[in-house]
């Protein structure tokens, strides 16, 4: 009898900026095994391949390589679509850094070559699946702030270029706040309260050139070609109403990352662009804020969480759902563009997708599992 499969091997396209944090979170997971990495620059390729143990070889030969089960598409957002679109090709199921892709028929293509394909989309981010927001799941879930009638979520900077040694594609089309960041924001909305339903915005940018500050790229003129400043109000179809700003136009502020609010009390919610702490929690019992210890693992850095998850669908043939899935990756995308159709045309956006929300991660794991 054959011994049954309980590893898959995976090969990561894109070997950047974030690809170490992947490599690392790979192996916090024992249904993962990184193989083989690749990218169009081969020295970067062969770099992280001495640094985490694995074979670099081109982007041909890897999604080639018969050994790789699941393909991680690390590439920049402008060729998300079109790279995982290849690795479906390659009979190889594929989990997509963030977003999903650039447009929504582009995304929704990917999603029908892998039905065609009877291949798996996943996506980022991940990061709902850490300890601080698995934390505030359960205390939604479980009624402590009880019905969820509204919130606030901000993501506010005054962008990339400072810090980011190549920040030219943050002010292309695909990139910008809502589409660099944007999507830890609204996952961890739809995570927490269910998929939106309709998407009252506002859209502006203050500048139609930025110049780099970075090391690297100082002085820099980088031509601003999307929104840097989106404001509007998500209604979710559980009811509640999220007033939204997503900008890299702020030089400070003083709101919190985002906040739920309840008919029994209040939930401040970690930043969801992390896995930790701190989740604080209000009352009308307590009547004051407090923070709560964490209920599930996974607070550091786990990047390929998703991955992971994705995998062990993979091993039970598509029976049991993962969290990170591209119809959550494609409703993501489509909330994000209706900001900025709802600006140009002066009129709410009902979103057309519903996926499931994503299942809580079960309480009690062993460190480098997902299920019990």
């Amino acid at each position: 009898m054959a011994k049954k499969k309980n590893k898959i091997n995976v090969g990561i396209i894109g070997c950047g900026n974030i690809s170490q944090a992947y490599f690392d979170g790979a192996k916090a997971f024992e249904v993962l095994k990184v193989i083989s990495c690749a990218d169009i620059d081969m020295s970067a390729a062969r770099a992280k391949a001495k640094e985490n143990k694995c074979q670099a070889q081109t982007v041909k030969a890897l999604l080639a390589n018969k050994e790789i089960d699941l393909v991680i598409n690390l590439t920049i957002p402008a060729v998300h679509a079109e790279v995982s679109m290849q690795i479906l090709n390659a009979g190889k199921h594929v989990h997509c850094e963030k977003p999903l892709a650039v447009n929504l028929d582009d995304g929704k293509a990917v999603l029908d070559l892998a039905k065609k394909k009877g291949l798996l989309v996943g996506c980022a981010p991940d990061t709902f699946m850490g300890a601080g927001l698995q934390t505030c799941r359960k205390i939604v879930d479980d009624g402590w702030i009880g019905k969820v009638t509204g919130g606030t979520a901000f993501l506010m900077s005054y962008g990339p270029e400072s810090w980011h040694p190549n920040p030219t594609f943050f002010y292309q089309k695909g990139a910008g706040p809502m589409f660099d960041m944007g999507p830890y924001y609204m996952t961890a909305l739809v995570h927490l309260l269910g998929p939106v339903k309709k998407v009252s915005a506002i859209t502006s940018k203050a500048h139609d050139i930025r110049i780099a500050t970075c090391e690297k790229q100082f002085g820099k003129l980088l031509p601003v070609e999307i929104p840097t400043n989106y404001s509007g109000s998500l209604e979710f179809h559980s009811g509640a109403i999220i007033t939204v700003t997503i900008s890299f136009d702020v030089h400070a502020h003083g709101h919190s990352t985002i906040e739920l609010y309840g008919t029994e009390g209040s939930l401040k919610v970690p930043d969801p662009n992390t896995f930790g702490g701190p989740a604080l929690l209000f009352t009308t019992s307590d009547k004051e804020w407090k923070e709560q210890t964490l209920s599930h693992p996974y607070a550091d850095n786990m990047r390929s969480i998703g991955a992971a998850d994705l995998a062990y669908s993979i091993l039970s043939k598509g029976k049991r759902k993962h969290r990170t899935s591209g119809d959550l990756a494609y409703h993501i995308l489509e909330v994000m563009h209706a900001f900025e159709k709802s600006s140009n045309t002066g009129r709410h956006v009902a979103i057309k997708s519903k996926p499931a929300q994503p299942a809580a991660l079960p309480l009690g794991l062993i460190a480098g599992r997902l299920d019990s």
